[in-house]
């Protein structure tokens, strides 16, 4: 650093001069690597308005109080990037310093990142300017080092990038995180048990991206060191019971050094009851996502009877997302009753309504709800901003997905379907894979492709979506519930059909024997509550699009229906 300093100090050129100012006197954002050689980085991002004090503290004073920056500089590899920008306020410098964590999150090279914070800004003057400023950054970055720095695209594509504790909240996410806080604060002092809060809202609306950021603050090491904040020596837990966003969330873990092992901080329900006593301690707070998923009845290792009320019997705040239109399985199910109690019972409700996902009008958003919520096929809406788009044959939809999915131009795009066709986890007798079929078209469930040692290494950690190869695959809610599409290809099998002018939902034509067998209420009586099940699933499919929802219905009616109100849109443009 010594040396770069005297250099730019001694600059003779007006460009050298110019470059000078922006990295002395300017604040600049810096990365520190180790780890190269090896692909496998540990990364610290920092911003600050000295970078040469800056460095003599990290260099002097960080290494003899932090392992972190004491491997850093022992590292012979260690690498140090100083960004400087005309641009560049504190406030840039903040944002950029955020956005370079949130995109190196979805760099599969970064094994750990190292940084205690998040500052996301609010409005200033130059704010306009961040996005171009950014990825001038980022480009220049990548021409020093591709594999650290990838391509937007692949950076987008990352479930990690997506679930990032680093997102900048909205306004309504920003006072749900403060409730939150403030009510795990109180809880802790005055010991009580079992406080409940739920955090609603339809698909799309920000509730994983919420937990992920509450999840973080609750976590990262000077927080939980922070006596003033009321949160010092957190006992918390993270909870999901999906295998997918599991994933997602022991990987987020890991790379930022909120665990040390898979496991750690981040479980399974199940797995956290059964390890737990409700005798024993209280853990601080437990965090849910997908609430909606958690059992109701026991079934296999759980000998319980709601996973949620053992939580609450464990635990002084539960923090659970929570969203009824997304129980896709009978063991899942609440009564009408039940769900009025559970809300009733509540500390807090918080409703986050404003949807984040699509990227559509509210003409087309409602036309999605119309459709699963009233069971009836409006015209679809004219959007230039999200496109929907109807076809008569699976292999045109298939064909289109395809395309989406190889266009630089566009993110993750995959093929997924109602659970009308045969699937188990065991593999078939005679070899051959679980398919979606449909006269010709015949395509394997999700999850069945076989990858060598290699490949296995290189998707270790990456959801279903992320896999390159999940393109050849049909997936289905066990794989995309929870997760992002560019464009979500649909396709509606028999169990979803169109008669006098409404969907009807048929359970006999469903291979979801989860969905279609009968439930037992509290007052011992069987009922079917398949229609309602099935209904969930199609609203989670048809909610994966960010930019666009490519559709085919088996059912000859419910095809017409929907062509039609294609035809019908397309004769008004015209």
């Amino acid at each position: 650093m010594t040396e770069l300093v005297e250099q730019l100090q001694g600059a003779r050129s007006a460009a050298e001069q110019r470059l000078a100012r922006h990295l002395l006197d300017f604040p600049t954002v810096y990365v520190v690597h180790k780890g190269a050689a090896a692909g496998r980085y540990e990364v610290y991002v920092g911003e600050t308005s000295d970078i040469r004090s800056r460095t003599v503290q990290h260099l002097r004073a960080d290494i003899l109080v932090r392992e972190d920056w004491k491997g850093l500089a022992d590292a012979p590899d260690a690498q140090m990037y100083v960004i400087g920008h005309e641009h560049f306020t504190k406030s840039m410098t903040l944002d950029v310093e955020n956005r370079l964590m949130h995109w190196l999150k979805g760099s599969d090279a970064v094994v750990r990142l190292h940084n205690r914070k998040h500052n996301p800004q609010n409005d200033y003057y130059s704010r306009d300017l961040l996005d171009e400023t950014f990825r001038d950054a980022w480009n220049q970055l990548r021409g020093h080092d591709r594999h650290l720095f990838p391509t937007e695209k692949i950076v987008r594509e990352s479930a990690l990038f997506k679930a990032s504790p680093f997102h900048k909240l909205t306004q309504q996410q920003l006072a749900a995180k403060a409730r939150i806080h403030d009510a795990i604060v109180e809880a802790r002092a005055s010991r009580a048990m079992g406080q409940l809060i739920l955090v609603e809202g339809s698909a799309g609306t920000g509730k994983t991206v919420l937990l992920s950021s509450l999840f973080y603050d609750l976590f990262m090491e000077d927080v939980a060191r922070d006596v003033m904040s009321g949160l010092d020596d957190l006992d918390a837990w993270l909870l999901v019971n999906h295998d997918q966003q599991l994933t997602v969330y022991e990987q987020i873990a890991l790379k930022l050094g909120l665990a040390r092992r898979a496991g750690d901080r981040v479980s399974k329900p199940t797995r956290f009851i059964n390890g737990r006593d409700e005798d024993a301690d209280p853990v601080d707070v437990v965090l849910v996502d997908e609430a909606h998923l958690l059992w109701t009845q026991g079934k296999q290792s759980y000998r319980g009877t709601n996973q949620l009320a053992d939580l609450r019997r464990r635990a002084r705040v539960v923090v659970a997302i929570f969203d009824p239109q997304q129980m896709v399985a009978t063991n899942q199910y609440w009564e009408p009753d039940q769900l009025r109690e559970l809300r009733d019972g509540a500390t807090q409700v918080i409703e986050l309504d404003e949807q984040m996902r699509m990227t559509s009008s509210e003409a087309t958003y409602l036309w999605v709800r119309h459709l699963v919520d009233d069971r009836r096929v409006d015209e679809i809406p004219d959007d230039p901003d999200y496109d929907v788009k109807v076809f008569d044959d699976p292999h045109a939809l298939y064909a289109a997905i395809r395309a989406k999915a190889a266009d630089e131009e566009h993110g993750l795009s995959r093929l997924t379907a109602t659970f009308d066709w045969e699937f188990v986890e065991k593999r078939r007798v005679d070899g051959k894979t679980w398919d979606v079929v449909i006269d010709t078209f015949r395509v394997p469930w999700n999850l069945q492709l076989d990858y060598d040692a290699a490949e296995r290494r290189d998707l270790r950690g990456r959801s279903w979506a992320e896999r390159p190869r999940s393109i050849d695959e049909v997936g289905s809610t066990f794989t995309v519930q929870g997760f992002d599409l560019d464009y979500a290809g649909v396709i509606i099998g028999p169990s979803v059909t169109y008669r006098d002018g409404q969907i009807v939902f048929d359970p006999s034509a469903s291979a979801n024997r989860n969905a279609t067998k009968r439930r037992t209420l509290a007052n011992g009586t069987k009922v079917a509550v398949a229609e309602h099940l099935l209904r969930n699933e199609l609203n989670v499919l048809l909610t994966r699009g960010v930019r666009g929802l490519y559709l085919y219905a088996v059912d000859r009616e419910l095809r017409e229906a929907l062509l039609g109100a294609q035809r019908s849109s397309t004769c008004r443009l015209s």
